[in-house]
């Protein structure tokens, strides 16, 4: 069934990673005890620092006979660089690029549906999701170096949902073999991988499903956003949740741009007396994202949300705690190039212990390194910023024309 919300599994061992700083360290872990294989999808790898050990492990890992395959994004992460590339094609790593641009780059509108999950599973007993790129904490290949790390999420996860991660990146790879396979002029390949593909998925998703151990009650589910089955799963996984909260949204975002449902829960949450907080990126970083965001927290701030910017460094984190007991963590953000146009993968969790931890960090972001927006200065603040705002929001208004997304607004 389209869009539909998969259902919570219990069995599940939680570890909530911030930032690159531990991220990567349980990352290597984790490739370094592989025994059989390393499935691993980002929107950026980037060779610069920290990012280097991920690299290094990788290449271990083929060396050592484990199948290693990794895709990344083609317009977000460049050009491997070439003593990397012969490194990783001499210990026999798979390397993807998903749909590289072409010569009209991001102009051509079909270029902007980009794969943005971050993700990875290794021997079906251990994967991560979440929202950080292998890309050092300190480094920007945009801006270069940062003032202070980034601020972003990922969870270490056991139990059932691993396989299910697994497929998820395993359909994906298959899917674009069988339009390679296509382009070459092998149809007949192609159109009997095509047919396959759900018994494929559901095989691979059987496959050494582990059973929940000692300590492992969490119950979790991973949701897709895609361009097929899962078009709005995410969104409504928010909305619905949003809806039934009784006290407490918190929401952390960096490119926040909801659509009117998404305002509207807000709005209805805030009204029924639930505290709405969202912290927000508060540092420039692309002109669309930055100014677009910016008309939408009128309507917010004069129902009682309270929103704070983030601007001690860039803000990537894509998270949300409700209730101090529902929480998701992934790489969507809540704008429509991720609700409309991208591959996205979040973890929907409910667990007091993981959402209270995330609740706790979050609030201490909010509290020492968020500045609090008054609604009477967001009123008052210049034309200039006005026009800056309203330049931006039509050029995401067209560029969703153009994709025939218009009821988003």
């Amino acid at each position: 069934m389209p869009h539909r919300i998969p259902p919570l599994r219990t069995g599940h061992a939680l570890q909530l990673l911030e930032g690159s700083t531990q991220y990567f360290p349980a990352l290597v872990a984790a490739i370094d005890q592989a025994r059989q294989e390393v499935w691993l999808e980002a929107y950026i790898f980037d060779f610069t620092g920290s990012t280097e050990t991920v690299a290094q492990a990788l290449v271990r890992a083929a060396s050592r006979g484990v199948d290693v395959r990794v895709l990344v994004d083609g317009f977000g992460s460049g050009e491997v660089p070439q003593a990397w590339r012969d490194r990783l094609v001499a210990a026999g790593v798979h390397w993807r690029t998903y749909a590289p641009p072409g010569r009209l780059g991001v102009v051509w509108p079909r270029s902007w549906k980009r794969l943005h999950r971050k993700l990875c599973a290794i021997d079906c007993e251990v994967a991560f999701c979440g929202g950080i790129n292998i890309l050092d904490d300190l480094h920007d290949p945009n801006h270069g170096e940062l003032p202070a790390p980034r601020l972003d999420f990922s969870v270490r996860v056991t139990g059932p949902l691993v396989p299910e991660v697994r497929a998820t990146m395993l359909q994906l790879w298959e899917r674009m073999r069988t339009f390679e396979e296509m382009r070459l002029g092998e149809l007949g390949r192609a159109f009997h991988t095509l047919r396959h593909m759900g018994a494929l998925r559901r095989a691979a998703v059987r496959q050494r499903m582990p059973a929940g151990g000692p300590g492992e009650r969490a119950r979790a589910a991973l949701v897709l956003r895609d361009n097929f089955r899962h078009r709005a799963s995410i969104e409504r996984a928010y909305l619905r949740a949003i809806g039934r909260a009784r006290s407490e949204v918190i929401i952390a975002n960096a490119y926040f741009v909801p659509g009117h449902r998404m305002r509207r829960a807000l709005v209805e949450a805030a009204s029924r007396g639930v505290r709405v907080v969202l912290l927000l990126q508060g540092r420039y970083e692309y002109f669309m994202q930055y100014y677009a965001a910016r008309p939408v927290y009128g309507a917010l701030l004069r129902a009682g949300v309270s929103i704070h910017e983030y601007s001690a460094s860039f803000l990537h984190a894509k998270v949300a705690v409700i209730d101090g007991q529902w929480a998701t963590l992934g790489s969507s953000n809540l704008d429509p190039l991720s609700l409309l146009l991208a591959r996205e993968a979040n973890l929907v969790i409910e667990d007091r212990a993981f959402a209270g931890e995330l609740r706790a960090r979050l609030l201490e972001a909010v509290a020492r390194e968020g500045q609090h927006m008054d609604a009477a200065l967001y009123e008052k603040r210049p034309w200039r910023e006005r026009l800056l705002e309203n330049v931006a929001l039509a050029i995401m208004r067209l560029a969703l024309a153009v994709q025939g997304k218009r009821t988003y607004w």
